[in-house]
């Protein structure tokens, strides 16, 4: 599966209601680190079977931004149930984004 672009109107059905936990990607395009993540990211939403990965441009969704208090980027957060279960700032070998979804 590839990555889903979360925006306002698909969070809940994406994420909220997923029967999958969600790996959200915040993100955006001005950010280096953002760049470097990325095709890590990307790499996993086509390895992983058992969770949904997501990406949220903080530019263009500046509310989800904001609903969960992402102050630096790229931070990433693994939901379960609607509630976040797991993340983590900055740059992360694949291992560590991995061992979250775990």
């Amino acid at each position: 599966m590839s990555t889903i672009k979360i925006t306002s109107d698909n969070f809940e059905k994406e994420v909220l209601k997923s029967d999958k936990p969600v790996l959200l990607d915040f993100w955006a395009a001005w950010c280096t680190p953002c760049k470097m993540v990325s095709p890590v990211i990307d790499e996993i939403a086509g390895e992983v079977t058992t969770a949904k990965v997501g990406k949220i441009n903080i530019d263009e969704q500046p509310e989800l931004a904001a609903a969960f208090g992402v102050m630096s980027i790229p931070t990433l957060a693994v939901m379960k149930n609607g509630k976040i279960v797991n993340s983590m700032v900055g740059v992360r070998p694949k291992a560590s984004i991995l061992k979250m979804l775990a």
